[in-house]
């Protein structure tokens, strides 16, 4: 398996304080626990992967460690799902990209409101914009990160402090007041939705939420529970890379539902395979716009 790419999805842009990789090859990241503040690094040695933790979360995150590096993922099951759907131009497309990224897992954390917070920021922006937001709030509100993490690493805040945060501190940040509104009233419910064990169940307590749909939800539950069934509905280009990739021609939500049928139960790992190979339509419609909300 292939630590950097598996781990991946938890980074938020280039300048993410949460994730950094060294150049020595390993990935350094931070979390909230339920014990606490708490580093992560993990690289590989000898062929094994050997991870460190520093902080009161410590114990906590090597725990963690297999599940975030997809210890629980079924890709036997979806290894076995296109032998079945051999034949088939698509799986056979699909095997292939599976092929060239052998070292693909997905992973879970157990920790949704980290998954959320910059899920919503992302919400109808481009992502520099929400990324320069993740940022500007972690510097202004997150605590150091414990051990010897490299400079500038930080520690995303507990749900309390997301839920204090004053409006002109949103504003400085340049996420708007729907956005605020989202994070602070999850932040209030933090403690639900992290108890919620299954996918399922994470979804309804998630979508029960103002401001959280099908999408949010979709890229919470990716990483918090590593479902790889959990296809991002709502996403502005993705249909539009999948109808490309898997039928030469650009589609809709329910467009690109249709062609992932076939690999229900791994639908986002398809998405996954089809993004990370590059493939995508030639760029001939609108972009969505880069809106600065510091300015309004």
């Amino acid at each position: 398996m292939d630590v950097a790419l598996t781990l991946s999805p938890h980074r938020h842009g280039g300048g993410d304080p949460t994730w950094q990789r060294t150049a020595d090859g390993a990935v350094w990241r931070t979390s909230l626990t339920p014990d606490g503040p708490g580093t992560l690094r993990v690289g590989t040695r000898s062929g094994e992967v050997l991870g460190q933790a520093w902080g009161p979360g410590a114990h906590w995150l090597l725990e963690m460690l297999p599940s975030m590096l997809g210890a629980d993922d079924d890709f036997p099951g979806f290894i076995e799902l296109l032998g079945s759907l051999s034949g088939s131009a698509s799986a056979a497309f699909v095997g292939d990209l599976a092929a060239r990224n052998p070292g693909l897992r997905i992973g879970r954390t157990r920790r949704v409101m980290e998954a959320l917070v910059p899920a919503v920021l992302e919400q109808k922006v481009v992502g520099r914009e929400a990324w320069r937001a993740w940022r500007w709030l972690l510097h202004k509100y997150g605590s150091p990160a414990p051990g010897p993490a490299p400079d500038g690493m930080v520690v995303m805040p507990p749900p309390d402090v997301w839920r204090k945060i004053p409006s002109w501190d949103w504003h400085r940040a340049g996420a708007e007041a729907v956005r605020a509104r989202t994070i602070i009233n999850a932040a209030r419910h933090a403690d639900k939705l992290e108890s919620a064990v299954e996918s399922g169940e994470a979804d309804r307590l998630l979508r029960a939420l103002p401001g959280i749909g099908v999408w949010t939800s979709a890229e919470v539950r990716q990483r918090s529970h590593g479902d790889p069934d959990a296809p991002s509905v709502g996403d502005f280009h993705l249909p539009g890379v999948v109808g490309w990739a898997l039928s030469g021609r650009k589609t809709d939500d329910a467009g690109m539902l249709e062609l992932l049928e076939p690999f229900r139960g791994h639908r986002h790992r398809v998405v996954r395979l089809i993004e990370l190979s590059g493939i995508r339509p030639p760029a001939r419609g609108p972009r969505m716009p880069a809106r600065d909300y510091r300015s309004f």
